[in-house]
């Protein structure tokens, strides 16, 4: 860490750290009300550091690395905040009221200037994560890593945020241009008399190779009954894989309905069409056919049309 510090410093560069006030939470025991720069439920939990006292874990971290710095000898070096945020679903506390809590709160901070405790009337650089959720995110800290999104994958917001730092009470503006694929889902066929160990065997080869955060303790989908939570892995599995009828075989236990299985509680999502894909290393471009199935056109091949189309239309002109 030391040669990392030197290195930084001999290249004028800042050091890049990332604060999860929802990690701490579950890993120091500390009150709720201690992630947020709002005060609630008259709490009162806060550190104290010989004379200075902290209210909230993002100056608390922030001031830990400081002093850190300065204890090694950088205590003018530069810090960049690389990742901070509020997840929404996976997880106790995640949803999407705290996060709209906590970033109206980060935001209002910021405005202020006026830095933490070691660092007084700093501006503070910060980047939010993250813009979207990322359903193939590595989940090894927790399942709520998929869920940071500002935004859900289809374009549209989760809560009220205000990037202008104005603190304006709407939410950011819907993203254009996705397609849902059409209203089908693919869930357990209960016609079929399958026992539990076959059964837990397709439902964990679905949540393998695709998300079934939501079914962890805590999110949303957690209350679900057994046969729920097969079609819920079920239908992750056929949706991430571009409703492709093949997706929802499952050695018979799967089948495809136009009827929404969600519940009041849990949403069963279904997928926005890619406009790349990525086959065997070539960039293709996906569009539907009559039928409502993915057909997959070459990008190449696509240009190569587009070029033929131009060149015909420009001989015409000339001639």
């Amino acid at each position: 860490m030391l040669d990392l510090l030197k290195f930084l410093k001999e290249h004028n560069s800042p050091l890049v750290i990332n604060i999860f006030p929802i990690y701490m939470l579950s890993t120091k025991q500390m009150p709720v009300d201690f992630a947020f720069f709002d005060r609630k439920n008259n709490s009162n939990y806060s550190i104290k550091d010989g004379p200075y006292i902290y209210t909230n874990i993002f100056t608390f971290t922030y001031d830990t690395l400081v002093s850190a710095l300065t204890k090694a000898g950088y205590s003018d070096m530069q810090i960049i905040v690389g990742q901070v945020g509020w997840p929404t679903d996976g997880f106790p506390n995640a949803n999407p009221k705290y996060a709209e809590r906590y970033h109206r709160g980060l935001l209002r901070y910021l405005k202020r200037n006026e830095g933490t405790p070691l660092r007084p009337n700093k501006t503070i650089n910060v980047y939010i994560t993250a813009l979207s959720d990322e359903n193939r995110m590595v989940t090894q800290w927790g399942e709520y890593q998929r869920h940071w999104g500002i935004y859900r994958h289809d374009g549209s917001p989760k809560y009220k945020i205000d990037f202008s730092l104005k603190d304006r009470d709407e939410e950011p503006t819907t993203a254009k241009g996705t397609v849902k694929m059409p209203n089908r889902w693919c869930v357990y066929d209960q016609s079929v008399n399958a026992g539990n160990e076959k059964l837990m065997e397709q439902v964990n080869y679905a949540c393998n190779s695709s998300d079934c955060t939501l079914l962890s303790p805590g999110a949303t989908c957690e209350n679900l009954n057994s046969t729920q939570r097969a079609s819920f892995a079920f239908n992750m599995y056929f949706q991430m894989n571009s409703q492709q009828v093949d997706y929802c075989g499952f050695q018979g236990l799967g089948v495809i309905t136009t009827d929404d299985p969600s519940t009041p509680n849990c949403r069963f999502p279904i997928e926005i069409l890619s406009i790349d894909v990525v086959d065997n290393g070539a960039w293709k471009m996906a569009s539907y056919n009559k039928d409502s199935n993915p057909t997959i056109i070459p990008l190449g091949l696509a240009l190569s049309a587009l070029f033929c189309i131009v060149l015909f239309l420009c001989l015409i002109m000339w001639f």
